[in-house]
C-alpha cells in the first residue's frame, strides 16, 4: 500500500507501526508498537509490554509505513475499520497533501 500524508485516514491501519504521540491518559503517552486490531473506537497495540489497547479519540497518533510518518488525530480515524472510507472523507480533503 502506498500511504500518504491524505490517504492514511482512508487506509487499512493494521500491520503499521504507530507512536502514540499525544493523549488525555498520560500512562498511553508514548507507547510504540504495532497495529494489531482495530475497532471503532479503539486500536490495540502490540508493544514490547505485550497488547495495549488504546481509545483513539483522546489520542494522537503517528504511523509509520517504510520511511515515511504521518500524524493522525484520533478523531479522524473512530470509524469502523470498513466504513472508513465513506465516513473519513471530510478529514481526507482537509488533509495536505
Amino acid at each position: 500500500m502506498d500511504y500518504n500524508n491524505r490517504n492514511i485516514v482512508l487506509n487499512e491501519l493494521i500491520g503499521l507501526k504507530a507512536k502514540i504521540t499525544k493523549s488525555l491518559d498520560k500512562k498511553q503517552r508514548g507507547l510504540s508498537g504495532v497495529v494489531i486490531d482495530e475497532t471503532k473506537n479503539t486500536i490495540v497495540l502490540d508493544t514490547r509490554l505485550g497488547a495495549k489497547k488504546i481509545v483513539k479519540r483522546i489520542s494522537v497518533f503517528r504511523f509509520y509505513s517504510g520511511r515515511s510518518s504521518f500524524t493522525v488525530e484520533g478523531e479522524e480515524i473512530c470509524f469502523r475499520p470498513h466504513e472508513r472510507i465513506e465516513k473519513s472523507m471530510k478529514f481526507y480533503k482537509a488533509r495536505k497533501v
